[in-house]
């Protein structure tokens, strides 16, 4: 046995969440240990979408530049029936709320290589591949974590905090003990992912066939990839079409076959709705599938890992830190889960339409839909949610929202307002520079946050360059916010002058 090792964060697995998590934690100094079973990272694509939000974390994480070369944007996801029809039309616009496309496509093992080529940068990071963890003892202290490293040699080490990133068979989670809400909603698809030898121009971009003789998916697997999903129909075993004879047979009317594209990787998947309903046990925590899965038909089962993970990082940073008592990381659970919840039932509604085998019932949903598309019913775009409660200003309308990125002019210097003003805690006003507004209490208090401030405005010193900003304040009718680190909204007010209240209410939410 080593001699045990003494970190303040120990992170067990080390696909994007987990990633994503040490890097952020990693960038506030603290020190950070992951154990990864894994001894390489694995090769083949997986999650292929992710919003603007989470652009906006990769730009956190200083990957973003590498990211859009690594990706590339959707322009429209369109649902058709078997002939064709046009039955819901999904625009993505080329800039979102946060500042970057609304959905971008990727191949997931160049998008953890970047991350982890991040993540090595970072010298308080620790990174353990082929060590799996076997037992975990927790105290109120700090956690004892054991690992079994590929060569059979015990390794242990403690942390402050563990937090169990380690997929959907999670070993953290048997500690946690939490129970496991099981919506029933099973269905087998085949993926199939596919390198075309020669470009392909697709439009749009991605496609749903809602066919009751076989729904079929078609999307973008990043740049020069192509995915298509298949769902397994009644009396077909998953032995017979997870083949590659199968993928090829399904993949013919398309006009491909092994002359004119590699087949990178063919599986079947059951597609689960399900959540924990604890993220945290004393300095146990969950992140990502360890804590829910979803099915994929709205693109958010990593989104909202990483959403977790960046929730997460910053209340772990000001309890390490002392700034803040440890039941602020009851707030995980309780501001995470019901997004969690909403995006789950969204994703299980496109469901309900897609997944659609007989055709008396395929026929009467494609007269709805088309019905309404003539009469000029727009389709209805995923939801902007709000989080749950939790670190928030009571009864404030904006508090929970998710706040805008827009671009920026300070000086010389021009782009988004993060990369150009700063990020984390942060007070915006059109109309005054809010930290001109805090008594002495308040602006100390903010400056240990590390806050930042900013007038945006036309003629401000941060210039609105298209004026986002002044259309935001407009139409939430208030004067001055103060945005989270995750870039959710803590509150809001409706004059700059109650900025002191504000920041102090904040003081008052993390200390109580």
């Amino acid at each position: 046995m080593t001699t045990t090792t003494r970190y303040d964060v120990a992170i067990v697995g080390y696909g994007p969440v987990g990633q994503a998590l040490a890097i952020l934690l990693a960038q506030r100094r603290w020190r950070v240990a992951v154990f990864e079973k894994q001894p390489l990272a694995y090769p083949l694509p997986r999650a292929v979408h992710f919003d603007h939000e989470i652009g906006r974390i990769f730009q956190t994480i200083g990957v973003a530049d590498e990211i859009r070369g690594a990706s590339e944007s959707a322009d429209i996801y369109e649902w058709r029936n078997a002939a064709g029809a046009t039955l819901l039309r999904f625009d993505s616009q080329e800039s979102g709320l946060s500042g970057w496309p609304e959905a971008n496509m990727f191949a997931q093992p160049e998008i953890e290589r970047l991350l982890d080529l991040r993540a090595r940068s970072l010298a308080s990071i620790d990174l353990n591949r082929g060590h799996e963890v076997v037992g975990i003892r927790h105290s109120d202290k700090c956690v004892g974590v054991e690992c079994l490293t590929a060569e059979g040699r015990h390794f242990e080490a403690e942390a402050r905090f563990v937090v169990g990133c380690d997929g959907a068979n999670s070993f953290v989670r048997q500690h946690v003990g939490a129970n496991i809400t099981d919506l029933g909603f099973f269905f087998d698809w085949l993926i199939v992912d596919l390198k075309p030898h020669l470009a392909q121009k697709w439009s749009p971009l991605n496609i749903q066939i809602c066919d009751p003789k076989r729904p079929t998916t078609l999307v973008s697997g990043g740049p020069g990839r192509r995915r298509w999903e298949f769902m397994r129909l009644p009396g077909e075993s998953i032995e017979e079409l997870n083949s590659e004879t199968t993928a090829w047979r399904l993949l013919k009317p398309w006009g491909f076959d092994p002359a004119n594209s590699t087949l990178e990787r063919h599986t079947v998947y059951r597609f689960q709705a399900r959540w924990i309903d604890a993220w945290r046990r004393g300095r146990l925590l969950l992140a990502g599938d360890a804590a829910h899965q979803m099915p994929p038909f709205a693109g958010q089962g990593m989104c909202s890992g990483l959403r977790d993970a960046i929730n997460l990082a910053w209340k772990l940073d000001l309890v390490l830190a002392g700034r803040a008592s440890p039941e602020v990381l009851d707030s995980y659970s309780s501001e995470r889960i019901p997004h969690v919840q909403a995006v789950i039932n969204f994703s299980m509604a496109l469901g309900r339409v897609i997944c659609v085998l007989d055709p008396a019932e395929a026929q009467l949903r494609d007269a709805a839909m088309i019905g309404a598309q003539k009469e000029g019913q727009r389709s209805t775009p995923p939801p902007r949610l709000n989080i749950g409660p939790g670190i928030l200003h009571d009864g404030d309308p904006c508090a929970g929202r998710l706040f805008l990125q827009g671009r920026v002019r300070c000086g010389q210097t021009t782009g988004l307002f993060d990369d150009v003003v700063g990020r984390g805690w942060t007070l915006l006003s059109p109309s005054a520079d809010p930290a001109s507004k805090l008594g002495r209490e308040a602006a100390a208090f903010f400056a240990s946050l590390g806050g930042v401030s900013a007038h945006v405005g036309a003629d401000a010193v941060v210039q609105d360059i298209d004026g986002t900003y002044a259309r935001w304040f407009a139409d939430a009718g208030v004067d001055v916010v103060l945005q989270r680190p995750d870039f959710y909204l803590f509150g809001s007010a409706t004059s700059v002058k109650a900025t002191s209240s504000l920041v102090n209410e904040l003081r008052r939410r993390l200390a109580a």
